[in-house]
């Protein structure tokens, strides 16, 4: 079993009776010197299940801790958390490498692989049980992670992120990368989006991750086409089609795809005026996940998109035309509110600014 060493991290949010964020410096093989914080709850549960969550382009492990209600939640389960940090391409994932594309080749991937290994070893965790979500980058580098080891998640949700092998061949995966084509809405065949992902592990044959893919219908950053093709080239590689669409779910302005018949495999939820924004609604996503809800089909019709991001608000926005956290709230061709709701609107690049704490 590797080193465990924690070092306290001062500005680190604390939940629960004790417990509270901490570095893990020393996890295992990490070919791109990535950075693992973990928040593991007081009451954790025996053989509990773990959570990677993954933070957006310009955010950090520690800031996406706060950007969700998932520790909360944690508390009340018993489940852990991982939360990976790139310091590395302005903080977003190396989506466009071909070693995190590839089983077991390196970069990005293989350290977070490092990651679930190093918390599964220590905790006792069930292996049959951990999941990745994340937003923006960390919605790119879900699908990444889905996609290039399949058996090692059993599902995964995406927010406002593109289908695995987008950005391959592109010099990086950021907002301000030369080559826009991905995130402008690249359109394949599912065959060959589907193509991508079973050539990241030839050969493998067991269970695929079930699938949610979340995204704003008014996303001008990562268009709202991105979405719709992640969503054909999961429904390749796990072999449902499309059954229908659900009006209103999970409120006005939201639309529920499902897939296969009864969803179970895999969802889709699109927002009609919803933006570049973190649309996690906490609840629905461990009754996807099949940590609380009795279930693993995403709870039918309580699902979607999510508290702070769905209806006709628009571009994220809470209440009063404001931006929820990690929401866009600036850039060259954005239209929408600049104020934030919560933190303060940061420029990360001419076309870009988002909400940050």
């Amino acid at each position: 079993m590797f080193l465990r060493t924690f070092l306290g991290l001062a500005a680190a949010a604390a939940t629960g009776l004790g417990a509270s964020l901490q570095q893990v410096s020393s996890f295992g093989d990490n070919p791109t010197n990535i950075q693992m914080f973990i928040y593991v709850p007081d009451n954790v549960a025996a053989n509990p299940a773990v959570i990677v969550a993954l933070h957006p382009c310009g955010g950090t492990g520690q800031q996406w801790f706060s950007g969700t209600q998932l520790p909360s939640h944690a508390d009340q389960n018993g489940f852990i958390l991982v939360y990976p940090s790139t310091p590395h391409m302005s903080n977003c994932w190396d989506v466009q490498n071909p070693d995190s594309l590839t089983h077991g080749q390196g970069g990005d991937a293989l350290g977070i692989i490092s990651m679930v290994n190093y918390t599964l070893d220590t905790y006792s965790g069930d292996r049959e049980r951990v999941y990745v979500m994340g937003f923006s980058s960390g919605g790119m580098m879900t699908n990444v992670m889905a996609g290039s080891y399949p058996d090692v998640f059993a599902a995964g949700a995406a927010y406002s992120g593109v289908a695995f092998g987008c950005f391959q061949g592109a010099p990086s995966a950021t907002p301000m990368s030369p080559n826009q084509t991905c995130a402008q809405g690249m359109q394949k065949a599912p065959g060959e989006w589907g193509n991508l992902v079973r050539n990241a592990y030839p050969g493998y044959t067991g269970r695929r991750p079930r699938m949610q893919i979340t995204h704003g219908l008014a996303d001008n950053l990562v268009l709202p086409t991105c979405g719709e093709e992640a969503l054909k080239q999961w429904s390749d590689v796990l072999g449902v089609e499309f059954t229908r669409d659900v009006a209103g779910v999970p409120s006005s302005g939201w639309t529920q795809k499902i897939y296969g018949g009864d969803g179970v495999q895999l969802q889709g939820f699109l927002g009609q005026g919803v933006g570049h924004s973190p649309s996690v609604d906490e609840e629905q996503l461990l009754n996807w996940f099949g940590i609380t809800g009795g279930g693993e089909n995403g709870g039918g019709g309580d699902n979607g998109g999510g508290d702070n991001g769905g209806g006709d608000n628009g571009g994220g926005e809470t209440g009063g035309g404001t931006v929820a956290l990690w929401g866009q709230c600036g850039g060259n061709g954005y239209s929408g509110p600049t104020g934030c709701a919560e933190g303060t609107c940061k420029v990360l690049n001419e076309w870009y600014s988002q909400c940050t704490p």
